[in-house]
Parts: structure tokens; sequence; C-alpha cells
């Protein structure tokens, strides 16, 4: 891939517990996607993109989780080893993190939450972040294809041509076949997927 000064690298939830097959919601395969991820980071920074890190913030219990009436395991709780960034992955410090969920939400988007009793939209401030540095071109890796890089890049889409990065995503396939539907969904949206 090749960045400009205007292009965006959103690198979505590369946390331990989706990344680290000791992670409470592993995406099988996620640590693979980090030498990949990496590079994509590197090319960005010396382009002089912007990079973005998301991650799922979450309070200890939360409608999120299964043990409070959600679908998921507990996972990336705020301030814990599931909650950071995966060990191999390259995080410049200077770059702005976003983080999502942390109020209860579910933080499937990098770009909104919901609440997940009322529905309530609520943003993250990343849409604002990125216009604020003049960001005309939005390119996405990370985890998990099915559920946070789709919904994130759903809602890039709405706002800037939208890339999404092929060998840097994998997806929990929580029903068979999810990830390449959320692909699909992607493209039908108008991402490209390369």
């Amino acid at each position: 891939m090749e960045y400009g000064n205007t292009d965006a690298l959103l690198v979505v939830d590369v946390q331990n517990d989706f990344a680290h097959p000791e992670g409470s919601l592993y995406v099988a395969g996620g640590e693979i996607t980090i030498p990949f991820i990496n590079d994509q980071v590197a090319a960005a920074h010396d382009a002089g993109a912007t990079i973005v890190y998301t991650q799922d913030w979450h309070p200890p219990s939360t409608p999120h989780f299964a043990k409070d009436g959600g679908i998921w395991p507990v996972h990336c709780v705020m301030e814990t080893w599931g909650a950071e960034l995966h060990q191999e992955l390259t995080v410049y410090e200077n770059a702005p993190r976003v983080t999502k969920g942390e109020g209860g939400e579910d933080g499937y988007s990098a770009f909104a939450m919901l609440d997940p009793a009322t529905g309530e939209r609520t943003s993250t401030g990343l849409a604002g972040l990125l216009q604020e540095r003049g960001v005309d071109r939005v390119i996405i890796v990370g985890l998990a294809t099915d559920y946070c890089v789709k919904s994130t890049a759903l809602d890039a889409i709405e706002l800037f041509p939208t890339t999404v990065l092929a060998d840097g995503i994998a997806a929990v396939n929580l029903a068979a076949g999810d990830g390449a539907r959320a692909v699909a969904a992607m493209i039908t949206a108008g991402a490209e997927l390369v």
C-alpha cells in the first residue's frame, strides 16, 4: 500500500484478548496479521500519514458481556493485560488512540458506540480527529473482520474513500462464513478490498 500525508491508517483492536492465543476472545490467526500490520504502520509513518490505534476499553461489568446479559465473554477490561495492545504491534506513542465501550456501550465501530439498552449512538471523536488532520482516505487493518473491522469500515465509507487490507484482518467466525459475509458487506457498501 502506498501512503500519503492525507491518508489515515486505522489499526483496529490489535489487543491481547483478540490477538494473543491466551486472550479471552482470541481470534484464530489474529497474531499472524501483526507483521503485515507493522509493515503498514511503518509505511504510513514514513509517509506522514495519520495512524490511529483503536481499543475496546470495557468496564468490568457491561451489558456487552454474557455475564451481564450480552453475548461476549469478558474481554478488554480497561487497564488489564487483555485490553493492552499486543506487545509485537508497532505502536507510535504520539499516535492517537481511540477507546470504545468504556461507558458500557457496544463499541464495534471506531467512529461510534451504541447504548445496548436504548440504541443511542455516541461519537468516539474519531471523525472529527481525522477531519481536523485533513484526512481524505482511510485504510483499515485489525480485528476482527466480522465485527469491529466491518463496523468501522461501514462508518468510514460514509465519510471517506475506504480501503480494507485483506492481509491485515482476521475473523471471529462465530458462525461459519461470518468473515466472508463481512468482507462482502464492506465491498457492497463501497470499500475497496486490497
